[in-house]
């Protein structure tokens, strides 16, 4: 069926996961994250269900690697957070100079 007999649009990326609760979260043991389970702990931390400590702890993440999925989002959205496009928005480090 087209959008347009349905109305829908599919849009994998533009949403953002609605958490309200710990149990929206993905579980402590995640190994595999995609797109949407990274979102869904940023806006945890963001809305103050989690401190930034206490998803690191539960993720096993390092601080940096939770700053640096929420630089991503902030500066490319929902899909700058692909693991596959990590190279394409990383900004470009200067070669040290000596």
């Amino acid at each position: 069926m087209s959008e347009e007999a349905t109305g829908r649009v599919d849009r994998p990326f533009d949403e953002t996961p609605q958490i309200s609760s710990l149990d929206d979260l993905p579980p402590p043991d995640t190994r595999r994250w995609v797109v949407r389970r990274k979102a869904a702990v940023i806006q945890a931390v963001r809305a103050g269900l989690l401190t930034l400590d206490e998803a690191c702890a539960r993720y096993h993440l390092s601080a940096e690697e939770f700053l640096s999925w929420q630089r991503l989002i902030d500066s490319h959205g929902l899909r700058g957070l692909r693991a596959t496009r990590l190279q394409d928005y990383r900004a470009e480090r200067p070669a040290d100079q000596g």
